[in-house]
């Protein structure tokens, strides 16, 4: 009775539906054309999906706390060109990736200061630090990628793992394993939900909402510079715009992979399975020889009906809890 239970509602989860969902792109598109699933067009959407991924557990992490970094993309990208321009002035890139993660988290910091300190919007903030970030991206990389030489810096984004899985991918999925160890299964991965649902009721509980903002703002840059460090590796080049969409494509994944848009509520995984969702069409359209254009209405459609879903999934929730509070207290 119990595994019926527990079977039950993992086919009601959200993650499962959206497996489901995938499977029937990647028939659809594979139909369409056999290219679709050829060794090396696998190997490209699981490097497209593993750059979005490493910098979307941040974003994910961020949107169930609460807040929002739209400048993830941008600090990404100012990051990459920081860690390339360390390497040129003859930093070994190990410790050029790691003063490039502490770029990221004063980033992190200084959005944080503006949302907990002046109480702004996180939405307004970081839009307005994505222009200053990209702006100095291509400042002080002359608006030209910058090249790297180094070969064994190169090997973390295009080393394959028993020459199928690439490093990237491995990274990501490491992230996912243990930032969903983390929500699941730890007091400040509660907390960070609690912190999400409603900041009051977690300030009552002893709990500090702002210092868990602040960390998760620190989080989200250092992780979406990790991104643009993977991708500068395996592009062999940093481009201080490469990752300019970014940050709408993981909120687009995390919403569709059941992350609530008004905090509160998600997981990892699903993060996972949206991304998937995500490039796995966008991929199909460039193999069936669509416009790329149409790559960009298709985000912005699959966003509205991940944010319309979360909305009415949202609404039955708090009224499934009203009518439990009526009934308890009748």
């Amino acid at each position: 009775m119990e595994i019926g239970r527990m079977l039950k509602r993992f086919f009601r989860s959200k993650s499962m539906s959206l497996i489901f969902i995938n499977i029937a792109v990647i028939i659809f598109f594979y139909l369409l054309n056999n290219n679709y699933l050829n060794k090396d067009n696998i190997r490209g959407m699981m490097n497209t999906v593993s750059t979005a991924g490493i910098l979307g557990v941040g974003v994910a992490f961020l949107l169930m706390g609460g807040g929002m970094d739209l400048a993830a993309g941008a600090e990404g990208c100012f990051g990459a060109v920081v860690v390339a321009l360390l390497m040129r002035a003859g930093i070994p890139w190990p410790i050029a990736i790691l003063l490039g993660l502490v770029f990221g988290i004063i980033a992190g910091g200084i959005n944080s200061f503006f949302v907990n300190k002046l109480n702004f919007m996180g939405f307004i903030t970081t839009l307005g630090m994505s222009s200053i970030y990209g702006g100095l991206s291509l400042v002080i990389s002359n608006n030209n990628n910058i090249a790297i030489n180094d070969q064994t810096f190169w090997k973390m984004g295009s080393y394959a793992v028993f020459g199928i899985f690439p490093m990237p991918f491995v990274i990501m999925v490491f992230l996912i394993i243990i930032y969903g160890f983390i929500l699941a299964k730890t007091r400040f991965g509660r907390s960070i939900l609690m912190c999400g649902g409603n900041r009051q009721a977690a300030r009552l509980a002893g709990l500090n909402p702002k210092r868990i903002v602040t960390i998760l703002y620190m989080n989200c840059a250092m992780l979406a510079t990790l991104s643009g460090s993977v991708l500068a590796a395996r592009m062999h080049n940093a481009s201080p715009t490469a990752l300019s969409s970014a940050a709408l494509s993981a909120i687009t994944a995390s919403v569709l992979g059941g992350v609530s848009f008004m905090g509160g509520g998600g997981n990892i995984s699903g993060l996972f399975f949206g991304l998937l969702l995500l490039n796995s069409f966008n991929n199909g359209l460039i193999v069936i020889e669509v416009p790329s254009y149409w790559q960009v209405v298709t985000q912005g459609g699959l966003l509205i009906i991940a944010l319309c879903v979360d909305f009415f999934s949202t609404r039955a929730r708090d009224a499934s809890l009203k009518k439990s509070r009526m009934t308890k207290t009748a």
